[in-house]
């Protein structure tokens, strides 16, 4: 069977900068793949190149079986940590917005049966994330679960095959991160979602994922530490119950002189 996602030997350079190095992968359809690393390991660009925001200095992303096109595709929606969300628009006209622009590229503004059908889209949408109450609302007059859930339904309301999450609960708070979890469980199980998150929290990796990936280096030089760029380190497929290696752990909480990280 194809894979939904593949990466093939990808290097991202960025003038001597090395970024990503031999990165090569697949992801199949239906699969939670949590991405952990530590801060500067490439996970934000991996996720740039699974988004098709950018494109590899060499190897090839393909999107089934096909070379992935140069363009964010309406099959790849995204959710960043900070609320992706009009603040001048309410809940309703922030997820409309988004059906109108694909329906009229031009106008970003659909009329009669077709903008009917699109507001019931979008009201259908803010219910499966808990906003059916809150159409009305401004993003300034809600909390930030709220705003979450609004980029959440923002993204899922143009039916996208994957999913992408840069961090999207880091900002909230313990108890509605909890709230967070339960939500995007639910989504991906009952709109058949593949999602690809970035999380600095391991527990949060091996809680949600069904697939853990971590990006590091293998080879550092403290004299051009540029010059080697990160790749996958471990890729630990999940029953819900593996605890994170200590290895693992070890790699995400200790600098590469085995300094613990602040």
């Amino acid at each position: 069977m194809t894979p939904l996602l593949e990466l093939r030997n990808i290097w991202v350079e960025y003038g001597d900068k090395i970024v990503l190095e031999r990165v090569s992968l697949q992801l199949d359809a239906g699969s939670f793949v949590a991405v952990v690393g530590p801060s500067g390991a490439g996970k934000s660009t991996f996720l740039r190149l699974v988004l098709g925001q950018e494109a590899p200095t060499r190897g090839q992303v393909l999107l089934d079986g096909r070379a992935m096109p140069a363009a964010c595709g309406p099959d790849r929606g995204v959710v960043f940590q900070r609320y992706s969300v009009f603040p001048h628009l309410t809940a309703l006209g922030n997820v409309l917005f988004g059906i109108e622009c694909a329906g009229a590229p031009l106008t970003a503004r659909l009329f009669g049966a077709r903008r009917r059908a699109a507001r019931d889209r979008a009201v259908e949408m803010l219910a499966a994330v808990g906003l059916d109450h809150s159409l009305d609302v401004y993003p300034a007059q809600m909390s930030g679960g709220m705003q979450q859930r609004l980029a959440i339904a923002q993204a899922l309301v143009k039916h996208p095959r994957i999913l992408l999450l840069d961090e999207p609960f880091g900002a909230l708070d313990p108890g509605i991160r909890l709230d967070m979890h339960a939500l995007i469980t639910r989504l991906w199980q009952d709109h058949g979602l593949t999602i690809v998150m970035v999380t600095h929290d391991i527990g949060e990796a091996f809680k949600l994922g069904t697939r853990v990936l971590a990006f590091d280096k293998r080879r550092h030089d403290p004299h051009a530490p540029h010059r080697f760029g990160a790749t996958v380190t471990y890729d630990l497929p999940l029953d819900r119950k593996t605890p994170p290696p200590p290895a693992l752990l070890a790699a995400l909480t200790t600098d590469p002189s085995g300094r613990p990280i602040a």
